[in-house]
């Protein structure tokens, strides 16, 4: 994602707006908005949103499970699955 491409002074955003949601729904690509030519926020549509907050949600998982291996709080597939054909052959 370069938002090179997609830089506009919040001026632009008040006086756009409509045309901005319509090319960002369509394109998919975020918006940088800038004040006083400094960089402020980002408009993205919703689904990107949500596919963005999807993507962090899985990556704190994998960085979670990373945590417990390095602190051995893991079990080996082995032992789980010895442990299964306990439970099914009682």
């Amino acid at each position: 994602m370069k938002f090179s491409t997609q830089v506009r002074p919040i001026s632009y955003l008040k006086s756009h707006a409509a045309e901005i949601v319509k090319n960002i729904s369509l394109s998919r690509e975020p918006m940088l908005i800038t004040q006083n030519g400094e960089a402020k926020l980002v408009v993205m549509d919703v689904r990107s949103y949500e596919e963005h907050e999807e993507t962090l949600a899985l990556l704190k998982i994998l960085a979670l499970g990373n945590r417990e291996i390095e602190q051995g709080k893991f079990r080996s597939a082995t032992d789980i699955f010895e442990e299964m054909d306990k439970d099914d052959h009682p």
